[in-house]
């Protein structure tokens, strides 16, 4: 074409938990029986909404006004309630106007980085879950600046080298919290949060917490909203449906503003990001409208409280069975349910295989790993969905140079669970051996 139509992030959206399905679905034709460990989805693996929750949602799929535009913000009475909430625990207050409902936080994410100034950029974890970090590079055109998060210290930020990209990279403007975090399962304590935010406040940066799973924790662990700490530092904090419900079908995600006014420029951007939605009329009103009556209902604390148990069994369960094994590093998952395995420096290599017994996949998995850039982990995926049927996602996806893979702990029949997980510390002995 005479002028140049591509973006110059274009390079940087990519989406390998999705796109290894495709390598799955072309090998389940070839006759290898598929475990979706790739992504975050409970209904797709054996979720079951209770009644009472599809008995709120058909209630209100028979008004009318559930069919209807939503004010641009939300439903008035939804932002009321989530407020209310929130204003009960004492710290940072909101008002229903500091809500702003998106077709999930996906949308959200889109907006937060691409209204923001291409030279402004926000400091995010590595690994770092591929919506924001591919966002927020798309934005810059750029590949997204990181902070570590340490795998030999439970996964949580590495404060000192997260002062370091802010203090030499004065393009940053914000930082990017996941709690609890995806890809590791990692939660933060009180005192981690305590600083960030001091580092937000030094350095006059915005923060934004992804919070999304913030009601599913466990072993004993404990974490705080950000708008428990964020004093006077300006900040959104990224909450959904599609996890606690959970219903991701749904598309029903919102954020807080904390302290949107207090500064004229941050105040100028939250605009921006409301005029976009205005642009698009509204987000989608029947979840809006079901969550306060979900929240409410007398069941929904023992419901949630079920799969928080359930996901604290299978954690320790998937911990014991890989936590002995040579070559890798593995800490117990302790919030929302994703572990990230990681490859000792060193331990994998571009020859190690594993047996695959249908010949036709083999052929197609020699073919993938033969690709060129392929990375260590790439190819140990490959080899182990071809081998096991298990389809997991390569952790160097995750805007990491650690070599790896994220698994999720979702499987619902808790035999298979096992299975799965025993199966993957025998393939990784195998393939680091061989």
């Amino acid at each position: 074409m005479r002028t140049n139509i591509v973006h110059s992030g274009a390079g940087e959206l990519t989406y390998e938990i999705r796109n290894i399905v495709t390598v799955g679905e072309k090998l389940q034709k070839l006759g290898i029986q598929t475990f979706w460990e790739n992504i975050g989805d409970p209904i797709a693996k054996g979720e079951r909404i209770p009644q009472w929750m599809k008995d709120i949602v058909v209630s209100l799929a028979q008004q009318d006004a559930t069919y209807g535009y939503s004010p641009t913000r939300g439903i008035l009475a939804t932002r009321e309630f989530i407020a209310q909430r929130t204003n009960q625990r004492g710290g940072a207050q909101l008002t229903p106007d500091d809500i702003i409902f998106f077709n999930g936080l996906g949308d959200a994410i889109s907006k937060i980085y691409g209204f923001l100034r291409p030279t402004a950029r926000v400091v995010m974890p590595t690994p770092s879950y591929t919506t924001h970090s591919s966002a927020e590079a798309a934005h810059a055109g750029d590949r997204p600046v990181t902070y570590l998060l340490d795998p030999l210290n439970h996964w949580y930020p590495d404060l000192d080298d997260l002062e370091k990209r802010i203090k030499y990279n004065p393009a940053v403007a914000g930082i990017l919290i996941i709690n609890p975090d995806n890809p590791t399962g990692a939660v933060y304590t009180e005192s981690i949060l305590g600083g960030i935010i001091r580092l937000a406040k030094k350095y006059d940066l915005f923060v934004v917490c992804d919070e999304v799973y913030l009601n599913i924790v466990y072993n004993g662990c404990q974490t705080l909203p950000i708008s428990d700490l964020i004093g006077k530092v300006p900040a959104i904090a990224m909450r959904g449906l599609s996890k606690e419900m959970p219903w991701p079908g749904g598309r029903c995600g919102w954020i807080e503003v904390y302290n949107g006014h207090r500064q004229p420029m941050f105040e100028k951007y939250v605009q921006s990001i409301l005029n976009a939605k205005m642009l698009e009329v509204c987000s989608t009103s029947l979840p809006q409208a079901v969550l306060p009556q979900l929240m409410q209902h007398p069941r929904y604390g023992e419901y949630l409280q079920e799969r928080i148990d359930r996901y604290e069994r299978y954690s320790n369960i998937a911990y014991d069975c890989l936590k002995d094994v040579d070559g890798i590093l593995v800490n117990r998952t302790n919030g929302a349910f994703y572990m990230s395995v990681v490859f000792v420096e060193g331990r994998i290599n571009n020859t190690q295989t594993m047996p695959i017994a249908n010949p036709e996949v083999k052929k197609q998995v020699e073919l993938l790993v033969n690709a060129s850039g392929v990375s260590l982990d790439k190819r140990f995926v490959y080899y182990l969905l071809g081998s096991t049927g298990i389809c997991t996602v390569p952790l160097s996806s995750f805007a990491t140079e650690l070599q790896g893979i994220r698994i999720t702990l979702l499987e619902r029949d808790e035999t298979r669970f096992r299975q799965i997980f025993q199966t993957l510390a025998g393939s990784i002995r195998q393939y680091l051996d061989s």
